[in-house]
């Protein structure tokens, strides 16, 4: 994190702190769900679709609540409050999966803590106007994404090691994930911390009586006039496309595998490569968008998963996997870190938290449809394939509108 401030390597560290929730979200936890659904007489299709359900659940509740937590979170000293709040309650959540649950309240307690963990994003991507300036946006963002992918590797390591040895320890695999989980959620709240320390909320708007009363007025105030925030609300309609599939990526990707015939093995073992080559080229798109306008950067991490997206439909090998999970690695942080940089520059700063909100509806209303359309189709055709096929389509528009945003956009 060498060039970094002291804040904004702080800022940083939530991203490595998070991600280690990410990361379980998207190998060890679904793996560990579709053991006890089929423990439970749940076939694997349907375990895919009831899993797809639960993470658009998650999404549907966090999309509502956006926009209404994040003009709130706008008003002078409610940001720091509502962020440790929702963390919290990701953090509790994540720990309260090692309890012995069947699996629909398994589901159930999962969706808290995906509530959580998202809620507390709002506030965290709102903070960057907070923490640095404009033209740092790209390096930081980048950074944040970058050692959130590096350091989620070590309690990921930590706990797969413990799995995988699970039987010379003297314990079962599943006692070794349950651990896993409360070494999850440790790792989440410790590196909080700093950030929860000296963070000061730089732009805001002032208190008023009926705060909760005023954010609806001001959300109203915006989407009344659309014409103002043209380019912001554009920008949106096409990362709800392309992002879109990044997101159900992350979220179906080891459900997916599993489906095709890939190990349990050769699925967290892939899964974690991803995570360390993850590291590296986000840190080289950080630097990339020093002598490329991030328009150009984030066109080619689109182009570069929709490619994925026919590689995949005809994977079924674990060879296959392994290089599905390095291509993705490629683009995976620098797309969203990149689109979070973006859309800090194009939005006012004092209303960025209330802006955030709406990135995240966009964001989670794509991650919405992208998981449904893929937990549909799965139980419609019995082939998580035609979700795939679905998903590249959401890339080549997502193209396409941002194309459209960012046309005549000389300093992004």
């Amino acid at each position: 994190m060498n060039g970094l401030s002291k804040l904004e390597k702080q800022w940083v560290l939530y991203d490595v702190g998070n991600s280690a929730f990410t990361m379980m979200v998207s190998t060890i936890i679904p793996i560990y769900f579709k053991n006890i659904a089929s423990a439970g007489g749940i076939s694997l299709s349907d375990s895919t679709a009831f899993w797809g359900y639960a993470v658009s659940i998650s999404t549907i509740i966090i999309a509502v609540l956006g926009p209404i937590l994040g003009t709130l979170a706008d008003t002078k000293g409610y940001k720091k409050p509502l962020f440790a709040a929702f963390m919290m309650l990701g953090a509790l959540g994540c720990a309260g999966l090692s309890l012995p649950l069947s699996w629909i309240i398994f589901l159930s307690v999962f969706i808290i803590a995906k509530v959580g963990f998202s809620g507390s994003l709002i506030f965290y991507d709102s903070m960057l106007g907070d923490i640095t300036e404009d033209e740092r946006m790209d390096k930081v963002s980048s950074n944040g994404y970058a050692w959130g992918y590096i350091g989620s590797c070590v309690p990921f390591t930590a706990s797969l090691a413990l799995i995988l040895l699970a039987d010379k320890i003297g314990i079962s695999s599943a006692a070794a994930t349950i651990i896993a989980f409360l070494i999850t959620s440790a790792w989440w709240v410790c590196f909080t911390i700093p950030l929860l320390k000296n963070y000061r909320q730089k732009y805001y708007v002032e208190v008023e009586k009926g705060a909760v009363a005023e954010s609806f007025r001001r959300i109203w105030a915006v989407l009344a006039d659309l014409k103002s925030y043209k380019k912001p609300f554009l920008f949106l309609l096409a990362f709800f496309f392309y992002i879109d599939g990044v997101y159900t990526i992350i979220d179906m990707a080891t459900s997916y595998g599993k489906d095709v015939g890939i190990t349990d093995s050769n699925l967290l073992m892939a899964l974690l490569l991803t995570q360390v080559v993850a590291f590296p080229c986000a840190i080289i798109f950080g630097r990339l968008s020093k002598k490329y306008p991030a328009k150009t950067l984030i066109s080619v991490c689109i182009a570069g998963y929709f490619a994925i997206t026919l590689f995949a439909l005809q994977l079924d090998k674990a060879w296959e996997f392994w290089l599905l999970a390095v291509c993705v690695a490629v683009f995976q942080g620098a797309i969203q870190a990149l689109s979070r940089s973006y859309f800090a520059k194009i939005i006012p700063k004092e209303k960025s938290s209330e802006f955030f909100g709406f990135f995240d509806i966009f964001g989670k209303g794509a991650a919405f449809t992208g998981t449904m359309l893929m937990g549909i189709s799965s139980q419609i055709s019995g082939s998580s394939k035609t979700g795939v096929a679905v998903i590249a389509l959401m890339f080549l528009a997502g193209f396409i509108v941002f194309r459209i945003c960012s046309k005549n956009d000389a300093k992004a």
